[in-house]
């Protein structure tokens, strides 16, 4: 399924704020990966977005038959 902007910019939103506040990767980074992303959580968050590891889902609802 293709994710709009709007939800892509969703989950890495929510991935970079649970890396903020203490959850652990989802990928091995070596200490020259992170020091070449400056420990960004955003740029964690897409990295393993874009690796596809994240398991965070999108429920779209379905309109309802009359």
């Amino acid at each position: 399924m293709k994710l709009t902007k709007y939800e892509r910019a969703r989950i890495i939103g929510a991935r970079a704020l649970q890396i903020s506040m203490g959850a652990p990767f989802l990928i091995k980074y070596s200490k020259d990966d992170l020091d070449k992303i400056n420990y960004k959580p955003v740029e964690v968050a897409k990295a393993e977005f874009e690796k596809g590891v994240l398991p965070i889902t999108i429920k779209r609802p379905l309109p309802k038959k009359r």
